[in-house]
């Protein structure tokens, strides 16, 4: 059994269907009920659980209840419940509830003795959304440069990820920084963002599928590793058609490159998720394109 919080939401709803397509068993923590979910629950629906993850006792009330009601025991955690982007809330509220929530789940599963957890953790700490660019690219998990409470929420999960796996060294606490998460029906919009290389300058014209941040999810609850880690989680190509020396050189003039850069590849790098998880990306919103 794996818990899946923030099951209803974009992230959510494509590792959920991922999972259970893959034979996971899954309980979803959330306060949205799941789309199509049947009244009584049939045995294919996913398990489902309403609870505010902002209150530890909810936490742990639905996460025992969920071990305590279910055959086989909880073997892992997917927390991507939060708020999750900027302008949903208060700055302060922002921070409060992601910082809290995501304390609430890594201590529950703690005190349940649940050693595999993989969070969502995102991009802005890179630096997103930037202003004056990287310092350099493709950009790599050694930055941490938040610039605002929505990043600093995450960037103090991935502290706090690496004490709770400091005071238990059998736990793994994965990290994946997504990148801005699509869905197949907002490729329609890709073609216009060529038109103005500052349309999408704000995270270097990276991308990721939903299905293919689900793949990530998938990978780092299978992967054998112990302590905390982090993953940059993006598709290997851009959102735009021109080359990236050309973009860079206009938006973000000056800007180091680490290496020299294929004209279509994402400046987040992948390239750690590759080695480590096994991630490669099949979803691309070029028609026939192989990531």
């Amino acid at each position: 059994m794996i818990i899946v919080t923030g099951g209803s939401g974009k992230v959510g709803r494509a590792a959920v269907k991922d999972l259970m397509e893959k034979g996971y068993t899954i309980a979803s923590v959330d306060m949205v009920r799941p789309a199509g979910l049947s009244n009584p629950p049939k045995p294919t629906d996913v398990n489902f659980t309403r609870a505010d993850i902002t209150d530890f006792g909810q936490v742990m009330a639905a996460f025992s209840g969920i071990n305590a009601r279910v055959e086989s025991p909880v073997t892992g955690i997917v927390h991507l419940g939060a708020i999750a982007s900027p302008g949903e809330a208060p700055d302060h509220e922002i921070f409060a509830v992601n910082t809290v929530s995501t304390y609430n789940v890594f201590e529950a599963a703690r005190r349940l003795g649940i050693r595999n957890i993989v969070w969502a953790s995102s991009e802005t700490v890179y630096g997103v959304p930037y202003a004056t660019g990287p310092k350099y690219v493709p950009v790599d998990e050694e930055i941490e440069e938040p610039h605002w409470s929505y990043s600093l929420s995450k960037l103090m999960g991935e502290k706090m990820a690496e004490q709770f796996a400091r005071w238990d060294p059998a736990t793994k606490i994965i990290g994946l920084r997504f990148s801005n998460v699509q869905e197949p029906q907002d490729y329609a919009n890709f073609a216009a963002y060529n038109k103005d290389a500052r349309n999408r300058h704000f995270n270097l014209w990276t991308y990721i599928d939903a299905r293919d941040a689900a793949q990530a999810i998938r990978k780092a609850l299978d992967a054998k590793l112990t302590g905390a880690h982090v993953f940059g989680i993006a598709n290997s190509n851009s959102v735009m058609t021109r080359p990236n020396d050309e973009l860079l050189d206009e938006v973000f003039p000056g800007t180091p490159r680490k290496r020299p850069l294929l004209p279509n590849e994402s400046l987040i790098s992948i390239e750690k998720a590759r080695r480590v998880l096994g991630y490669a990306p099949e979803f691309d919103w070029v028609p026939g394109a192989k990531a």
